[in-house]
C-alpha cells in the first residue's frame, strides 16, 4: 500500500505529457508481458535462456522507455523519478511482508478436507481487510500449500489468489492498494463496508462454491489411502516466529505514517531486516525461506512500472474516449485494465473519469474552484448514481486484479512461493485460459450485473 503514495502526483504529470507520447512507445510494455507469459512454455534450453537472463530483458526494456522519457517528453524526468519513487515503495512492502512472512510458520493439519479448506479461504478472505491481500498472501499461502500438500493441484493456489490475494480485500482501505488510495482522496474509511458488502459476499461465496466442486471431485478420485489419511483427527495448529507479527503489525502501521522522507519505506525495511535477523534458523527452515521470490518479482515488476508508463498516460488523456458512461461500463473497463496494468494507478485514472462523468451531467452540484480532490469526490458520495461509479471503479479495480499473474502484486509472489516450494502452478496463458476466463471472469460479471 505504500506504494501508492505518489500516485498523485505521477498521474497528474502523465497527464501533462500524455500528448507527447506515441503509442508505439507502449510496445515495451507489451513485450515484457508477452515474454511473461511465453518463456516459461519454450524448450527447456531457451527457458533456461530466460530464467537466467530475465533482469537483464525487464530492467532494458524499462531503461528504453525511461530512456525516451528523459531525452523527448516535456517533465518527463519527474515523471521518472515518480515511477521510480512508486516502484521502491511497492517493493519495500511487498518485500518486507515477505521476509517477515518467512518467518512466521503456521502448522496445521497436512490432510485438509474439502470443507477445511473452504473456511481457511473464508478467514483469508476476511484477514486480508485487516492486513491487506499482500499481508495475507504471504503469512497465508505456505501454510495452505501445507495443509493440502498430499493432493496439492494448481487450482489451489489459483483459487487462493482468487479469494485471498484479491477479490477478498474489497471491504476497507487496507485491503488494497487502490482502495487506500481512494481513501487519500476522501473516501471515508468505512463506505466501502456499507455499500459492497453484498457484492463482495456474493463474489466470495460464488468462488468458494466453485472451489468446493473442484475440490470434492479432486478428492473423490484420490487414491483410497489419502481419503483414509484425511479423515484422521486433526493435530491441532502449532505457531512459530510469534515475534513477527509484531514487526507486520509495523509494516500495516506504516502504511499510515506520513509520506516524508521515505519514513514509511524505512520502517518496512527496518522491520524486516529485524525479522531475519531474530527468526529462529529452524523457523526459515520449516518454510523452505529463501529470497528467490522475492528476486524475481523485483526484477519483473521493475520492467513493469517501467513499461507501463505510456500506457497509463495514453489511458489518462484519452480516457473520455473510451464511452465509459455507466457503472456497469466503469466496472469492467477499470477491471479489464487491471487485469494486465496495475490497478492502483488504473483505479485512480478511472475515478477522475468518473469525476468528469458526473460533472458534466450535473455541474451545478460540483464547487467550481475546488481546493481539493476530496471536495468532488464528496458530490459523488452524496448521489447515488455518482455512488455507484466509485462502488464500479473500486470493484472492478480490486476483483479483476486477480484475471493475471500480474494484475496484483501478490499474485505474481504466490506462484513464485508456490513454485519454490515444488507446486506445480499454471501458465500465465494456462491461468487465463483454464481459470480466469470460465470461472473468474463469469461470477464477475454476474455480480456486476446484479449489482451495479
Amino acid at each position: 500500500m505504500g506504494a501508492f503514495m505518489f500516485l498523485p502526483v505521477f498521474l497528474s504529470t502523465v497527464a501533462s505529457s500524455a500528448a507527447n507520447i506515441p503509442l508505439w512507445l507502449v510496445t515495451p510494455f507489451a513485450l515484457l508481458l508477452l515474454l511473461i507469459a511465453v518463456m516459461p512454455l519454450t524448450p527447456p534450453r531457451v527457458k533456461h535462456f530466460w530464467e537466467h537472463y530475465y533482469p537483464h530483458v525487464a530492467i532494458g526494456l524499462g531503461l528504453m522507455v525511461i530512456a525516451y522519457y528523459l531525452l523527448q517528453v516535456p517533465s518527463g524526468g519527474t515523471t521518472v523519478v515518480h515511477t521510480l519513487q512508486e516502484y521502491f515503495s511497492f517493493i519495500c512492502l511487498i518485500g518486507s511482508l515477505f521476509v517477515v512472512a518467512g518467518g512466521i510458520h503456521i502448522k496445521v493439519k497436512d490432510e485438509a478436507t474439502p470443507l477445511a479448506n473452504i473456511v481457511f479461504l473464508a478467514i483469508g478472505a476476511v484477514v486480508a481487510n485487516v492486513i491487506g491481500t499482500t499481508g495475507a498472501s504471504m503469512v497465508m499461502i505456505r501454510p495452505w500449500i501445507r495443509m493440502n500438500k498430499i493432493r496439492i493441484s494448481p487450482y489451489h493456489v489459483v483459487f487462493f489468489i482468487f479469494v485471498v490475494s484479491n477479490v477478498g480485500g474489497a471491504l476497507t482501505p487496507i485491503g488494497d492498494p487502490p482502495l487506500f488510495l481512494g481513501y487519500l482522496r476522501g473516501i471515508p474509511f468505512f463506505w466501502l463496508v456499507s455499500h459492497v458488502t453484498f457484492q463482495w459476499l456474493f463474489t466470495v461465496a460464488c468462488l468458494l462454491a466453485a472451489f468446493y466442486l473442484f475440490d470434492r471431485r479432486s478428492l473423490k478420485h484420490a487414491p483410497q489411502k489419502i481419503q483414509q489419511d484425511i479423515k484422521r483427527p486433526s493435530e491441532g495448529v502449532r505457531f512459530e516466529g510469534k515475534i513477527n507479527l509484531l514487526f507486520l503489525g509495523a509494516i500495516i502501521g506504516a502504511v499510515f505514517l506520513p509520506d516524508t522522507y521515505f519514513l514509511r519505506e524505512i520502517v518496512m525495511l527496518a522491520a524486516a531486516a529485524a525479522s531475519y535477523r531474530l527468526t529462529p534458523n529452524p523457523v526459515h527452515a520449516e518454510n523452505q525461506f529463501s529470497f528467490g521470490p522475492i528476486k524475481e518479482v523485483a526484477f519483473l515488476f521493475a520492467g513493469i512500472f517501467a513499461t507501463m508508463m505510456p500506457a497509463l498516460g495514453y489511458i489518462d488523456q484519452h480516457g473520455q474516449e473510451f464511452g465509459v458512461k455507466k457503472p456497469f461500463q466503469y466496472y469492467v473497463a477499470a477491471g479489464s485494465l487491471s487485469a494486465v496494468l496495475d490497478n492502483a494507478p488504473t483505479y485512480a485514472t478511472f475515478l477522475r473519469l468518473a469525476e468528469t462523468t458526473a460533472q458534466a451531467e450535473h455541474p451545478q452540484d460540483f464547487p467550481a474552484n475546488p481546493q481539493s480532490e476530496a471536495e468532488v469526490v464528496a458530490v459523488l458520495r452524496a448521489w447515488p448514481k455518482d455512488a455507484r461509479l466509485i462502488v464500479a471503479v473500486s470493484l472492478g479495480a480490486v476483483f479483476f486484479g486477480a484475471m493475471t499473474y500480474i494484475g496484483n502484486g501478490p499474485n505474481f509472489m504466490v506462484k513464485s512461493i508456490a513454485d519454490s516450494m515444488g507446486v506445480h502452478t499454471p501458465t500465465f496463458f494456462g491461468y487465463i485460459l483454464k481459470f480466469s476466463l470460465p470461472i473468474l471472469l463469469p461470477i464477475l460479471l454476474l455480480g456486476g450485473a446484479l449489482f451495479l
